[in-house]
């Protein structure tokens, strides 16, 4: 697969409407990798109920006040015992494990990271547990069934935006409003 033809990394993923799969409905989802071997990604609009406070708790490790208002998302179903950290780089340390998504976007995996945020509180970071995974030539094909709306990803709405406004705002950078779509579909 060609990077450049086909590939959805660095995308969002929006669900429509009549996409009725509790782990996806109301989703939007940050496509991390995407390859002829399948696709990765984070769904960035759904904080749990979990701060990364309690977190860092949890792993014994050291956390300053503020980490008690760092969200943790519900990244996906896949895995939902292992965390993600999707940010841009920051402090300039050289995570354990981390793989570029961008030149500016990044995944790591390591507790390194997370025991850096838990201290510095850094905003250019989202913390997720699981994620959503697709098979080769499975996410294609939920595209082709209208499942997914795609469009460039824009890490100022991962970053910066609330998690209830975050599908909106991609949907409004295509230049449509999500209310306005049916649930229903077809093709013509």
């Amino acid at each position: 697969m060609s990077r450049s033809q086909t590939s959805l990394r660095d995308q969002f993923l929006i669900s429509m409407p009549h996409l009725d799969d509790d782990a996806f409905a109301q989703s939007i989802i940050y496509i991390c990798d995407h390859s002829e071997y399948g696709a990765m990604g984070l769904v960035i609009n759904r904080p749990m109920q979990m701060h990364l406070d309690a977190m860092l708790s949890h792993l014994d490790l050291p956390e300053n006040p503020q980490a008690a208002e760092i969200p943790v998302y519900a990244g996906g179903p896949v895995q939902s015992d292992r965390g993600f950290v999707l940010h841009r780089e920051f402090l300039g340390n050289p995570w354990l494990a981390t793989h570029a998504i961008t030149d500016n976007l990044f995944l790591t995996t390591s507790l390194d990271i997370l025991e850096a945020i838990g201290q510095t509180s850094q905003a250019d970071a989202l913390i997720a547990l699981g994620y959503a995974g697709w098979g080769p030539g499975q996410l294609e094909q939920e595209i082709s069934d209208n499942v997914w709306l795609s469009c460039p990803a824009n890490s100022d709405i991962m970053f910066s935006l609330p998690a209830e406004e975050r599908m909106q705002a991609a949907a409004a950078g295509m230049g449509f409003n999500l209310n306005q779509l049916t649930a229903q579909s077809g093709r013509a």
